[in-house]
């Protein structure tokens, strides 16, 4: 129907919440007036972040903890590069985002007159950072966009899109109304009958098979325990991956391939079975793990199966899909677990005596968290030191309950992830681990977290007053220490001043108390803890 008054911004708002969107992240900016004239009535909530950056870091932990895609609006030019390091992190760690943007008028793409935030090519910054990124060069072409975006979100690698709309087609009126023009076609399936068959005669044959699943596997965790317990096999997750078993499951081997013992364990496989994971070194801080036996992969993404480690078996298709028809064609009888429960034991032990003086410190910080953290509650991480032992040392108790920025890496996720994931999931508390460094990085977004959250999010920051990995880095190196000892402000005076309730524990019994209270309280605790402190 023709619609003279429906511009192409407020058609687009329209569908997306018919996509299901109810929250955006994102600062508002005159090249995206039309976008924001479409929220009012839409059902969709806008969340302001401080900055771009912010706004995708947030998008990042909503699709986390939701399993839905984030989505974040930002303007043209300045917007785009400055949310692009998170989309980077989300391409690196498969998560579903949605970023549009605005771009210059069509008239001027290309032309190089100087436009206010004009980029010679804005479509080709994002390019190799997305599944796709396009520019719509009419309203018409949006519900193709965004329908051929929820195909990469229901059927392919989860990974960023983003859709550039130039600014007269936003402000244009569209020639008929697309708003309700839903298209989603979830694609994902089984690999084929004969592989299968394969895979199931190679499991059933194998004297000592283990598992190994990462984030492409967070729906299959019952499934999982299944074939783990069917095979006696002990069961590995990538730091994606953490809490796809119990906690209590005795072939639980946790995250714990990036340390000694499990290196040690899984080089003793005859048979490893990789589950949604592209075992990156990423995920085990070594260059290539030691498997000796037959690899297995599960993968949704075909170029993995020829990359770093080619497998013998291919089984292209969903983790959740393809581990049920594993089962359903492998004996019914369980094997003798025994054995492999007394090796998963052994792993545990060693990881902990494995403990250096820094992981002992950190571990005796996470035996308090431990003791506090609500039953249902997420941690979010930043690249700090304390998160790097938790990766894996904390053994998490559920799938998408523990947020890190595995893959690319980046500084200054922690805090904004953890508010898009308090979005995601609003009943569920929120626990922010992040270093002085980090914490710099996008502290300012702690103001949409007192603005906007009315349940707990309590930010432990572990100040050492140091970029402590680097510097540890290069005192190893023989590299004398530039650049890594930071004068930091009174972190204290800092979180008061957006309105945080503000701790700071002498102990680590403090520390646990602090930690009650700040679970308790309604919105946003900050809670600085001084390396000497935890001592």
């Amino acid at each position: 129907m023709h619609d003279k008054t429906l511009t192409g911004g407020q058609a687009l708002v329209r569908l997306l919440a018919n996509y299901g969107v109810d929250t955006v992240f994102g600062i508002p900016g005159v090249h995206t007036l039309e976008l924001y004239r479409g929220l009012p009535g839409s059902g969709i909530r806008h969340v302001l972040t401080r900055h771009e950056q912010g706004a995708g870091f947030m998008a990042d932990g909503y699709a986390r903890v939701s399993g839905k895609p984030g989505v974040c609006f930002v303007i043209t030019g300045p917007g785009v590069t400055n949310a692009a390091t998170a989309i980077g992190q989300a391409y690196a760690d498969s998560i579903a985002m949605l970023v549009i943007s605005s771009v210059n008028a069509t008239a001027s793409l290309g032309k190089g007159w100087g436009s206010l935030h004009e980029t010679q090519d804005q479509r080709a910054i994002t390019a190799p950072i997305t599944a796709f990124s396009a520019v719509a060069l009419s309203a018409e072409d949006l519900p193709e966009l965004i329908a051929r975006a929820y195909a990469v979100f229901d059927s392919e690698r989860p990974r960023p899109v983003h859709i550039s709309v130039p600014l007269d087609v936003l402000a244009a009126p569209v020639r008929w109304d697309w708003s309700n023009h839903v298209v989603r076609r979830p694609g994902r399936g089984v690999p084929s009958a004969d592989v299968l068959e394969q895979a199931v005669a190679t499991l059933a044959a194998a004297k000592r098979p283990m598992i190994i699943a990462g984030g492409g596997a967070l729906a299959a965790g019952e499934a999982l325990q299944r074939l783990s317990t069917l095979l006696a096999a002990p069961f590995f997750s990538s730091v994606a991956g953490k809490g796809l078993l119990p906690v209590n499951d005795p072939l639980n081997a946790g995250a714990t391939l990036c340390v000694e013992p499990g290196w040690q364990l899984i080089s003793e496989a005859d048979v490893v079975l990789a589950v949604g994971t592209e075992m990156a070194d990423t995920d085990y801080w070594r260059e290539r793990l030691p498997i000796k036996g037959e690899l297995l992969r599960v993968d949704i993404d075909p170029r993995k199966f020829n990359d770093f480690y080619p497998c013998a078996l291919a089984l292209h298709g969903d983790a959740h899909q393809t581990v049920l028809a594993l089962l359903a064609g492998l004996p019914p009888a369980p094997r003798d677990a025994d054995a492999s429960i007394k090796k998963v034991a052994t792993l545990r032990h060693a990881v902990a005596l494995g403990h250096g003086p820094l992981q002992a410190i950190h571990q005796a910080i996470f035996e308090r968290i431990e003791a506090e953290l609500p039953a249902n509650a997420f941690i979010s991480s930043d690249m700090t030191q304390l998160a790097y032992t938790g990766n894996y040392a904390y053994p998490s108790r559920a799938p998408r309950s523990w947020l890190h920025p595995t893959g690319y890496g980046t500084l200054g996720y922690g805090l904004p992830a953890g508010i898009g994931a308090k979005f995601g999931a609003p009943q569920r508390p929120g626990l922010v681990l992040v270093g002085d460094g980090g914490f710099l990085y996008t502290a300012q977004e702690l103001a949409t977290a007192v603005e906007e959250l009315d349940s707990p999010l309590v930010v432990l920051l572990w100040n050492n007053d140091a970029l402590g990995q680097i510097r540890d880095y290069m005192l190893s190196l023989a590299i004398e220490p530039i650049g890594v000892l930071p004068r930091n402000p009174d972190f204290v005076l800092f979180a008061q001043a957006f309105g945080c309730a503000v701790y700071q524990p002498k102990s680590l019994d403090e520390l646990q108390t602090d930690l009650r209270n700040g679970f308790k309280r309604k919105g946003v605790t900050l809670i600085e803890l001084r390396h000497a402190c935890a001592c």
